[in-house]
């Protein structure tokens, strides 16, 4: 599915591809999807998107890619803003992308540092009384448990890139990607 919304206001095309699957928040494939996710987008300018397409082709300005997951299904989406030339380009190199997430494990170096930026960002997600409280009432609306930042710093730890590598092949549907571009009046 694609689908224009036009805004004359803009000059550049804000685009989202997303697509929706039964993934639960407390299913195993979350977390190493998570770590997927982080070589692919974490860590902005050491992350695989950025460098693919912002330091080595100059498609994008901007690029994301996140999971939101509840209790009874996910969104992927990965999101970016680029010149309304450029956004099949663009589409192109992200498919690309999630095609050897799928097909090759990440490297060594890319699953330690996902690691690390999984783990750092549980302490200083609870490190005020408003992340601690936000998070408790996050964790008991999605009925997980009261604790699940530690378990989830435990599977971090331990998924292997092949794990990595199963995950986005069992959920990730490149076909399914609908496509949102918010962008100029198409002349």
């Amino acid at each position: 599915m694609f689908t224009v919304v036009p805004d004359r206001s803009r000059v550049q095309d804000e685009v989202r591809l997303g697509q929706t699957f039964e993934l639960k928040r407390q299913d195993d494939d979350y977390y190493a999807l998570q770590v997927g996710l982080q070589v692919l987008s974490g860590g902005f300018y050491a992350s695989r998107l950025y460098q693919d397409l912002r330091e080595k082709s100059g498609l994008v300005y901007s690029i994301d890619a996140h999971l939101q997951s509840g209790k009874t299904r996910s969104v992927f989406a990965v999101s970016y803003a680029c010149d309304p030339p450029n956004v099949r380009k663009a589409r192109s190199l992200i498919e690309r992308n999630l095609r050897i997430m799928q097909t090759k494990p990440v490297t060594a170096a890319e699953l330690d540092q996902a690691k690390i930026l999984l783990l750092r960002a549980i302490p200083l997600s609870e490190s005020s009384t408003q992340g601690i409280a936000g998070g408790l009432l996050d964790r008991s609306t999605r009925d997980l448990p009261l604790d699940e930042p530690i378990t989830a710093a435990k599977r971090y730890a331990a998924f292997t890139a092949a794990d990595v590598q199963a995950a986005f092949a069992r959920w990730l549907k490149l076909d399914d990607l609908a496509q949102v571009v918010l962008g100029p009046q198409p002349k």
